[in-house]
């Protein structure tokens, strides 16, 4: 009995270690790098596990991953004050791999800012 306990210890613990990177990647994005940009929602979406929106700014669109859309409405961030074509301002780090991604450290809607980390 203890041989097929460890056979899944062994089979299970790499396997919790890919998930784990697959879904917190964090350290894909670079934290000495802040970047500040306002610029127009092209398309949004609340779903888990993070949100995402694509923004539209100066000649660049930027994908920008959001937070848990739980965290944004306990944040008071709603779905319906996000649409496209509203302009917004987004601070966060870019991706280490030179692409046009962001993650979103906090967001500007009108006068109303929200930490979503």
């Amino acid at each position: 009995m203890l041989l097929p306990v460890n056979l899944s210890v062994y089979l299970l613990f790499p396997l919790a270690m890919v998930l784990s990177v697959l879904h917190h990647g964090w350290a894909n994005y670079d934290q000495t790098k802040e970047l500040d940009y306002t610029g127009q929602v092209q398309e949004i979406t609340f779903e888990n596990p993070h949100g995402m929106l694509q923004l539209q700014h100066e000649d660049e669109v930027w994908t920008v991953v959001l937070a848990p859309p739980s965290r944004m409405e306990a944040r008071g961030l709603s779905k319906k004050m996000v649409q496209p074509n509203d302009e917004v301002r987004v601070v966060g780090y870019p991706h280490k791999d030179g692409s046009q991604e962001m993650r979103a450290e906090r967001i500007f809607v009108g006068d109303k800012k929200v930490e979503l980390r």
